[in-house]
């Protein structure tokens, strides 16, 4: 009578550095952190420069703002395999790709279609095995 094997562990990522996957996720985010603190320059650009809807032009720079710093402090976390980092960049990222397809279904245009590649990219990136298991902890 032979025993059955036991089923492969999988390999658990080193305590060190960060799995590919993950850096490749968080430069990602950043980016599109990056993307929103250009677009908060350039509301507020606006907003010094005159503008005849003032109120709006400073709700979207305060919105774009903050949520540019929850993206970084999240890029921040997942680098660091912090298991809440995963939430409020796939929520980011189910947004983008919702926006994106109405705006890809107006009109094709290239950043429509950059915005949704970024978004798809980076939401599969999120649930790959080696950045789930870097986020909840389990390394050796």
């Amino acid at each position: 009578m032979t025993t059955p094997r036991p089923a492969p562990v999988p390999e658990r990522p080193s305590p060190g550095r960060a799995p590919a996957a993950v850096r490749a996720v968080t430069a990602l985010v950043l980016l599109q952190a990056l993307a929103l603190a250009v677009a908060t320059v350039a509301l507020l650009v606006a907003l010094v420069r005159g503008t005849s809807m003032p109120g709006p032009v400073v709700f979207m720079a305060v919105l774009a703002a903050g949520i540019a710093a929850v993206l970084a402090g999240a890029a921040v976390g997942l680098l660091r395999g912090r298991r809440w980092g995963r939430a409020p960049v796939m929520t980011v990222q189910i947004l983008l790709v919702v926006l994106a397809v109405g705006w890809v279904g107006v009109e094709l245009a290239a950043w429509s279609v950059v915005v949704l590649a970024v978004a798809g990219a980076t939401g599969v990136l999120l649930v790959l095995p080696p950045v789930v298991a870097w986020t909840a902890g389990d390394r050796t």
